[in-house]
């Protein structure tokens, strides 16, 4: 594949997977709008009238979630499914659970969560998987492929919350929903029509034409879907005894006790699973490291569908020439400001070639600019009131500032997960990097129920002093991790 350049350049099966990214991305970033702003909203506005505190811990155990089963949908298409099919299976997953969504009853909401949840877990790690697969690992491209990627899913960021916000917040909440089921469609009809093009990029599990190793896989599969299931009735069941109740909060606390001994328990096993030899050791090493930093990123990015979301609908201006802006629509902000930076970023690293800095010097240009972005939102809370909310140029200028460490940082990542990454283990590497996003992802949403608690000038300080701190400590470190990565730039 790496001859191949009839889209723009790059490999023509960069552009299906282009577009129904897209579409996916439409889906989720649409609903994630509305997600914060439908569970805290008036019964009379025909939200769910939840506070902050429940609101959030909802939030963050669903996000955390939808990055979470990365893991185990990376593991089923390297042993089982293959990236292609997984992807298939994912994206109708997602389509059902936006349409359960639009119906107006508690339990189908809840329902719909779970089957998005399953279906990106399915879909997300194995989309960017085979973005990786059709480049050779020496192609100069793949960076710039990853970020004409990452704009495809900003196109979608982009439409998706001024179509489903719109609908949402001044029709009904779940028409929005609705809507974002009709996107993942059309992602879905991109996908089957065009797939041939991919050629056998991600067609095949690892262990392909190994009957033995293929019925081990399925079994292992049957032991650790029985196990989960145990785990979930452990947890119910050890909430009943304890007298505790069986609510949003507590469910999401015990999931967060849950995803640290995850995070614990599946690196122990990553190491001492295969006979790596020392440079795979070292490559995964490095990984582990920039995992933790890329949570760190993730936590403090992460606030825009939750805290910033909230700021935008109580402490922002959103009256223009009379028409009053849906709160959802800031959402698009950081999609188009991805839009018009990827392909900037996407030319500079193919500009620099060799000269441009080392995967850890992006991570912690991310690590800064993203709390760079908090510096400007402490300033904006001392300023802002119910009365006198402040101009909406404080959430641009922090959303421009979040999506340059963002271009230094995700697209980066993904690259650097699949050329490190052993072959043999690629797609559940790819399912490592959506954990880091799923544990940001968590703290980050858990934070935010600070928002009606806490002073939020203090609150986005402290954001932005642990983000600007992490960066600086994986900068003393980026030595050692350049090292790691054995010879990997």
């Amino acid at each position: 594949m790496s001859t191949d350049r009839r889209f723009f350049g790059h490999p023509l099966g960069l552009s299906v997977l282009f577009f129904a990214e897209l579409w996916e991305r439409f889906s989720y970033y649409g609903m994630r709008a509305l997600l914060i702003l439908y569970l805290t909203a008036s019964i009379a506005d025909g939200g769910l009238a939840f506070d902050a505190g429940k609101a959030t811990a909802i939030y963050a155990l669903y996000v955390s979630s939808v990055y979470l089963l990365g893991l185990p949908g990376g593991w089923i298409a390297d042993r089982i499914l293959g990236q292609q099919r997984s992807v298939l299976i994912g994206g109708i997953l997602i389509t059902l659970g936006h349409f359960s969504m639009a119906v107006s009853l508690l339990p189908f909401f809840y329902v719909g969560l779970c089957l998005i949840a399953l279906g990106t877990g399915m879909l997300k790690p194995n989309i960017s998987t085979i973005v990786g697969q059709l480049y050779e690992s020496d192609d100069n491209r793949r960076d710039a492929g990853f970020s004409i990627f990452y704009m495809g899913i900003n196109i979608g960021a982009l439409g998706g919350p001024l179509i489903c916000s719109w609908l949402g917040e001044n029709v009904d909440w779940h028409m929005g929903f609705a809507a974002a089921g009709v996107g993942m469609v059309l992602g879905l009809l991109v996908y089957l029509r065009f797939g041939n093009s991919l050629g056998d990029a991600g067609r095949y599990p690892a262990n392909h034409g190994d009957v033995e190793a293929s019925a081990q896989s399925r079994r292992m599969l049957r032991r650790s879907a029985f196990a989960t299931l145990g785990a979930i009735f452990g947890l119910i069941l050890f909430l009943r005894l304890s007298g505790m109740s069986i609510d949003a909060e507590n469910i999401s606390n015990g999931f967060g006790i849950l995803l640290i001994l995850l995070c614990i328990v599946f690196f122990f096993w990553l190491f001492r699973s295969h006979p790596w030899t020392a440079e795979e050791r070292g490559r995964l090493g490095a990984i582990v490291v920039l995992f933790f930093a890329a949570a760190f990123f993730w936590g403090a990015y992460e606030q825009a569908g939750s805290s910033l979301n909230l700021f935008a609908r109580d402490l922002t201006q959103r009256t223009l020439l009379g028409w009053h802006m849906p709160a959802g629509y800031f959402q698009t902000v950081p999609a188009l400001f991805v839009i018009i930076q990827a392909p900037i970023f996407a030319w500079l690293w193919v500009r620099l070639g060799a000269r441009q800095p080392t995967s850890p010097a992006k991570f912690v240009l991310g690590l800064i600019f993203v709390g760079l972005g908090f510096v400007v939102m402490a300033g904006a809370s001392m300023r802002a009131s119910a009365d006198q909310p402040v101009s909406p140029l404080w959430l641009i200028a922090t959303y421009f500032l979040h999506v340059v460490g963002e271009m230094c940082l995700s697209p980066v990542g993904l690259s650097t997960v699949t050329k490190l990454a052993p072959d043999r283990v690629a797609s559940l590497m790819m399912g490592v990097w959506f954990l880091a996003a799923a544990v940001g992802n968590y703290v980050g949403g858990r934070a935010a129920g600070a928002y009606e608690t806490m002073s939020l000038s203090s609150f986005f300080g402290i954001v932005a002093a642990v983000s600007i701190g992490a960066g600086l400590v994986l900068g003393l470190m980026s030595g050692k991790i350049k090292r790691m990565m054995g010879g990997i730039h």
